[in-house]
């Protein structure tokens, strides 16, 4: 079983940056492609932007395009910077991971979750 752990989160002034860790324990994440979602109070979770097993494709949310960039280095940690965060995006974010190894949005097709890590934006 693989446990993913979200780390990077925590309070920023809107226009400010975040830097979110997913690390997984348990097994590598290199067959895997991962997605990152956010769900705010009262809210349903969103997606919010996805990588390929190997990297080469990322896909983005419209609220996150231009802001936000999904990395990963390799098999070992997934990582979304944020940039000029809104008030809009405070959510808990929460990293996800497929064993198809394609980019897809859709939260339910994902096979393990982390916990997941609030972000709170500031006005």
């Amino acid at each position: 079983q693989m446990q993913l752990i979200e780390s990077g989160g925590g309070l920023v002034q809107a226009g400010g940056s975040l830097r979110l860790s997913c690390a997984a324990s348990g097994r590598n994440l290199g067959s895997y492609s991962m997605g990152w979602f956010r769900q705010a109070p009262g809210k349903e979770r969103e997606f919010v932007a996805c990588i390929s097993w190997n990297g080469d494709t990322t896909y983005y949310a419209d609220s996150a395009k231009g802001r936000f960039t999904i990395s990963r280095d390799g098999a070992k940690t997934v990582y979304l910077q944020m940039n000029s965060l809104k008030p809009e995006d405070t959510a808990v974010y929460y990293c996800a991971a497929d064993l198809t190894g394609i980019v897809r949005v859709i939260a339910e097709v994902y096979d393990y979750w982390g916990q997941g890590t609030q972000v709170t934006v500031s006005p």
